[in-house]
């Protein structure tokens, strides 16, 4: 379980280390093979759901499809075509007979608390079905909450404090981070910690500026690996933030 993620492990300390000005430089792209991950996000118009259980719930889908047993098989191709390049997620939102549309796209659908997310197996954005293409991306935004304490015994993703995101661009950024982290468990050998993951659940917070800046590996991925069981995603610049922000850090329990 988690093969297709190895590309990712083996990349992770050389890309945090990279110049921020860097990171976003798409030069040696061609337009027609750039692939995404679809993440859409169930917000109803008449009871939307709240935004930390809807971030925990896209944080989940992301992982699910990279761990799913199908991981391994049939969704496997595209998985590693999308990997071994930029990993880029684009969150969408859908409500009543769009949201029951996207059920039908290979993926995986998490709910946490009532919110739902579902992570759509990665594709060319060229090729794009109009199932997804149709789906808004903008327009995501959602009040924040209090969600309490984070429970003791998942990840923990927390958000930069001093970051402001919309729920979509939180929503790709979590779910970079539950990869992320899986990666980091595969690479060190504790797939063991995959067996008991139940539903791939990690609690989304955000933290006050000393235990954010307690956490941060800085230079020094590895050993913030070792020593805090920390890992960090850091955005390229795309949209909402400028290149080489660390955006969430994920944490094991």
């Amino acid at each position: 379980m988690g093969a297709v993620l190895d590309p990712l492990a083996a990349r992770y300390t050389q890309w945090l280390g990279l110049p921020a000005t860097a990171t976003n430089d798409v030069t040696d792209e061609d337009p027609a093979e750039v692939r995404a991950m679809p993440v859409v996000l169930r917000i109803e118009r008449v009871d939307p759901p709240s935004r930390t259980p809807l971030l925990e719930a896209a944080a989940a889908a992301a992982v699910a499809v990279c761990l799913d047993p199908r991981a391994e098989d049939e969704w496997r191709e595209p998985l590693v075509s999308w990997i071994d390049g930029r990993i880029r997620k684009v969150a969408r939102r859908a409500r009543g007979a769009h949201w029951d549309a996207v059920q039908a796209l290979p993926g995986v659908t998490i709910t946490v608390d009532g919110a739902q997310a579902r992570a759509l197996l990665p594709g060319k954005v060229v090729e794009m079905p109009k199932e997804v293409t149709r789906l808004q991306i903008s327009g995501s935004e959602l009040p924040s909450d209090e969600p309490g304490p984070p429970p003791e015994d998942v990840p923990v993703l927390w958000l930069n404090p001093a970051v402001t995101m919309t729920a979509g661009k939180a929503a790709a950024q979590v779910g970079h981070a539950s990869m992320l982290l899986a990666a980091a468990l595969r690479a060190d050998g504790q797939e063991s910690f995959f067996d008991g993951w139940k539903d791939f659940r990690c609690a989304v917070r955000t933290p006050d500026q000393r235990t954010w800046a307690s956490l941060h590996p800085g230079d020094d991925p590895l050993n913030a690996w070792r020593r805090r069981r920390v890992v960090a995603v850091r955005d390229a610049g795309f949209t909402e933030v400028d290149p080489g922000t660390v955006t969430v850090l994920a944490q094991l329990p």
